[in-house]
């Protein structure tokens, strides 16, 4: 049985089954889904390895440029990393809905230990070259053809339903906290003994989630039918999310963002190194300002009470006009204060995304259109990160990370205004409790928001 767009997911272009006014928003508790048994335990271990992950992101991101002097070399080695998800994440998607969530998720988070610590020996011996952070990299990336959809699909198995946007939220909120520490550590790691122990940590910070998910209760998760294996199933989910304008322009607009927004490993290690001559540390705290906004981005999606389609547009505006600001930054920390609101839009728009798309699916069909939207998302990477590598050092860092928000704020504009004309709206401007106040209205509804 199809859920629809539901009460909590994007208000969506009108169509057959999809109402064109949206539901009143509700307000929820911050952190509701903690209550949760075997939801505290996947949130606490993931905690513990998203701390890890971003040690070994910026150690993998300082090694590559310190063995190359290249930013497309970075540019390349975020590209494979992502690469598998623009291949095989539809299939992925597909194998998802079939296999059980929680042994999937102890094959790849296993997976994905053994990487980091391969390339701890690699780096702590000495031996360690580029090409082989190259297939470390790619060989994380397979895993997360797997690992993304079953974790954004196992959350709803946790806490059903009515706590899914909070849960999807803290998610989020969880990975920025780790932010905040990670690239810290990993900066004062990096500079006192090297490389090698940041990669020694993320690998061995694996075995918190994979004992949450060991200590978790069956009984107590809310089941949801696995899909038959069967033929036509990935043409199913295609065609599903065909028949969803709300669905389809959701995950072109993140599909622009991220190929040509998202580039900050790009970015923020070439104003580190070329435009500032400033080190890893100051890579380290530009990553670790912009985990502020993001994590403020991320509470304030944990008390909203609906993801919106307005709020997804209008993030993406003004993130895009951010980095293009940013980019323009005469000094060292005046670049690095802009990182806060850039993360805290690229958050709000990375959350209402995933929220509204996976509120408003079909939970038999979550995992074919989660793997499609993580393909959009984390697939562009491979696109986006050697045109942001090559223009930036063609033309600067400071042009190349103009041009992605530039991309981005374009795109946002212009797939708010075909789901306005999709859905028969226009633009209203007004005064509403002695504020300005700019909104998509039904064209019927002239008169009414003039007044207001």
């Amino acid at each position: 049985m199809s859920t629809g767009p539901g009460a909590d997911s994007a208000p969506a272009p009108a169509t057959h089954d999809t109402p064109s006014v949206p539901p009143p928003a509700r307000r929820s508790t911050m952190f509701a889904s903690l209550r949760v048994r075997n939801y505290r335990l996947f949130f606490l271990g993931q905690v513990v390895s998203n701390i890890g992950t971003w040690m070994q992101r910026i150690a993998q991101d300082w090694l590559v440029l310190s063995l190359t002097g290249s930013a497309t070399a970075v540019g390349v080695t975020t590209a494979l990393q992502f690469l598998p998800m623009l291949l095989f994440g539809l299939y992925g998607g597909v194998l998802v809905d079939r296999l059980p969530k929680r042994r999937t998720l102890l094959f790849t988070q296993s997976a994905m230990a053994l990487t980091g610590i391969a390339l701890a020996v690699l780096s702590l011996s000495g031996h360690v070259q580029v090409w082989h952070v190259y297939v470390a990299a790619f060989a994380v990336g397979l895993a997360t053809v797997l690992d993304n959809p079953a974790r954004q699909t196992f959350v709803s198995e946790m806490v059903g339903p009515d706590q899914l946007q909070n849960a999807v939220s803290l998610n989020s909120a969880n990975f920025q906290s780790a932010r905040l520490i990670g690239p810290a550590v990993a900066g004062v790691m990096i500079t006192g003994v090297g490389t090698g122990w940041a990669f020694l940590f993320n690998g061995l910070s694996f075995v918190a989630p994979l004992a949450g998910l060991l200590l978790m209760r069956s009984r107590e998760l809310h089941a949801v039918e696995r899909a038959p294996r069967g033929r036509g199933q990935l043409r199913e989910g295609l065609h599903y999310v065909a028949g969803r304008p709300d669905l389809i322009w959701t995950i072109v607009l993140v599909g622009f963002v991220s190929t040509f927004g998202f580039n900050f490993p790009v970015y923020l290690s070439a104003f580190a190194d070329d435009v500032f001559h400033a080190g890893a540390g100051s890579y380290s705290l530009f990553n670790t300002l912009m985990a502020v906004g993001s994590l403020a981005g991320a509470l304030l999606a944990a008390r909203r009470g609906t993801a919106r389609m307005r709020v997804l547009v209008a993030g993406a505006v003004a993130f895009g006009t951010m980095e293009i600001v940013a980019s323009a930054a005469p000094s060292l920390w005046l670049f690095a204060l802009l990182m806060a609101p850039i993360g805290m839009f690229g958050m709000t728009v990375n959350v209402t995304a995933n929220s509204s798309v996976q509120l408003g699916t079909d939970p038999a069909m979550r995992g074919r259109v989660m793997a499609l939207y993580m393909m959009v998302f984390m697939g562009g990477a491979p696109i986006g990160a050697p045109i942001a590598g090559w223009v930036t050092d063609a033309y600067g860092v400071r042009a190349g990370m103009a041009a992605g928000g530039a991309v981005s704020a374009a795109a946002a504009v212009t797939v708010g205004l075909v789901l306005a004309r999709m859905g028969n709206l226009r633009l209203a401007v007004g005064w509403h409790r002695g504020h300005p106040r700019v909104r998509f209205v039904p064209r019927e509804e002239r008169e009414l928001a003039t007044v207001a």
